[in-house]
């Protein structure tokens, strides 16, 4: 008689706590910020994702405006596209998310402003087409297979005459 009387507590607790997870869910609250790039150049443009945000909210940063977010179908994912500001000192910076009627959840070091354009390529070069460098090594390349063709096709001839 014991056993199923214990097991009746753990049955009901058990749907107790069942029957309140799908509300307590419901009510947490945003539970996941992304911002793609986590790089960016001051002026560009920043994707920031927010899980658990199904009704309309928004996100804001020291960095960018205050922004609504678009909910994106089939779930309780929503995401908004800002605008890092021209005048945002390079460094890291938070994102928080703010979802109607729920607590706000704040990401630390979101992302990271930069002073300028990431280069890429050599060294981060600058130059556009041919400098006289790359000139000068492409002439003695070229200089280079004339002059082995030359004496190539001068040895073929002389061995061809023996």
């Amino acid at each position: 008689m014991r056993n199923s009387r214990a097991l009746a507590a753990v049955v009901a607790a058990g749907a107790v706590v069942g029957l309140a997870a799908p509300t307590a869910a419901a009510w947490a609250g945003p539970s996941n910020i992304v911002a793609m790039p986590s790089v960016i150049a001051r002026g560009g443009q920043l994707t920031v994702t927010v899980d658990g945000c199904d009704h309309p909210g928004s996100v804001e940063s020291p960095a960018f405006p205050k922004t609504d977010l678009k909910q994106i179908p089939g779930g309780t994912t929503s995401s908004a596209t800002v605008t890092v500001n021209h005048h945002a000192h390079p460094g890291a910076y938070d994102i928080t998310a703010l979802c109607h009627g729920k607590p706000p959840l704040t990401r630390p070091h979101a992302f990271t402003v930069i002073h300028g354009a990431a280069r890429g390529g050599l060294g981060g070069s600058t130059t556009a087409g041919a400098t006289s460098t790359d000139i000068a090594i492409g002439g003695a390349l070229v200089a280079a297979a004339v002059v082995g063709g030359g004496v190539f096709w001068m040895r073929r001839r002389s061995e061809n005459r023996v």
